[in-house]
């Protein structure tokens, strides 16, 4: 490897984009892109700023100068591109879902670990200044008690039945769609922020509509438009998550209050250049920046003055960036692992059982991956 990874990037689409856009602010090269055809690759690495077009992504993974391979297709490719590139020793960046189902998550969190390679998933909602500061605060103490964590997560992309994408097909997205795309970020940035975990989760999945049209005809549709979920966490919270890619004219707004008995903290995506603090004797919105933010995490993150909106392009290229930095040996606080999109796969499990026996679940943890896969494959051998 070369003093500066240079990166690869598999998928041509607006997460290829956002990628390649995170690599450049970085400070590194795009050596190659690979799309589902030469024409896709050729076109994408024009406006990616790539070097080159590969003609496959396998073709890209082999390449010598590709040190960090960024996969970036839709979900049910995930795992086998993620095995190939471990394979090559290379590190990868793998978009959420890390994989469709517990078993593949499982085996990529123990090849990543096992090969001594960085791994990393997208959960960029961990790098906006405001959430670093309310993990700092929460976790000196200033909440008091954390015991309501609630929020929601919501989007309108999808609110038409003729609006349709891959990821409503379960064969390519997965089982879950509105939970297992953002529900998974609402889930990972509340365990993150407040250091708690889910244990038990009591989920209602439904859409909107039950057909979409397709090509001109109205096809059903086996995903969910929204979930809404209850859940119990390991430090004896409670708590409540609304998900939906149909709620007009919410473009992108991941809201949460995590309530403690001296304080709560409140963030909005869609105004990320405040975190709302409440006391019983007063509140406030704190204004983002290095000279406003007063713990270590949120003035790490904090480039601009206050009045200027660090938004979701910026937590990308933060993300990219301690990704990078730990490919080079350094170990960034907070960044996203295998082991957090393993983590995803077995919230997004625990949901859709939940949904389909009208039960609590628990939700298993992730702490000894080999013996999670023995678990499963035992499971799976009595079926």
């Amino acid at each position: 490897m070369t003093s500066t990874p240079r990166a690869g990037i598999i998928g041509t689409g607006f997460m290829g984009a956002v990628h390649s856009r995170a690599v450049r602010a970085a400070g590194n090269t795009i050596s190659a892109v690979a799309g589902r055809s030469q024409a896709s690759a050729e076109a994408a690495a024009a406006t990616f700023g790539a070097r080159t077009a590969a003609e496959s992504p396998e073709a890209l993974i082999a390449r010598d100068d590709v040190d960090v391979v960024h996969i970036c297709t839709p979900n049910a490719t995930h795992a086998d591109l993620a095995r190939k590139a471990i394979a090559a020793g290379k590190a990868v960046i793998c978009e959420k879902p890390l994989a469709t189902s517990i078993e593949d998550a499982n085996d990529l969190t123990c090849l990543a670990e096992q090969a001594g390679v960085v791994a990393a998933v997208p959960f960029v909602y961990r790098f906006y200044p405001a959430v670093r500061e309310a993990r700092d605060r929460i976790t000196s103490g200033e909440a008091g008690r954390l015991w309501l964590l609630h929020g929601s997560y919501l989007q309108d992309w999808l609110a038409g039945e003729d609006e349709t994408i891959w990821r409503v097909d379960s064969k390519l997205g997965g089982a879950s769609r509105a939970f297992g795309d953002i529900g998974v970020h609402w889930c990972d940035l509340m365990e993150f922020t407040t250091g708690h975990q889910i244990t038990r989760i009591m989920a209602k999945t439904s859409r909107a509509y039950e057909q979409r049209e397709t090509g001109g005809t109205l096809s059903s549709v086996a995903t969910e438009d929204g979930a809404t979920l209850l859940f119990e966490t390991d430090k004896g919270a409670t708590g409540s998550l609304v998900v939906s890619q149909v709620s007009p004219g919410r473009k992108n707004r991941l809201w949460f209050s995590f309530d403690g008995t001296e304080a709560s903290f409140s963030f909005n995506q869609e105004r990320p250049d405040t975190l709302h603090i409440g006391r019983t004797d007063s509140s406030s919105n704190i204004p983002v920046g290095p000279q406003t933010l007063s713990s270590p995490g949120g003035r790490r993150y904090a480039i601009l003055p206050p009045g200027h909106p660090q938004g979701y392009q910026d937590s990308f290229n933060a993300f990219v960036a301690d990704t990078y930095a730990a490919v080079q040996g350094q170990a960034p606080d907070g960044l996203p692992t295998f082991r957090d999109g393993l983590r995803a796969a077995l919230l997004t499990d625990a949901l859709v059982t939940s949904a389909a026996q009208e039960s609590w679940q628990d939700v298993r943890g992730t702490d000894n991956p080999l013996e999670l896969l023995k678990a499963s494959s035992a499971s799976e051998r009595q079926k």
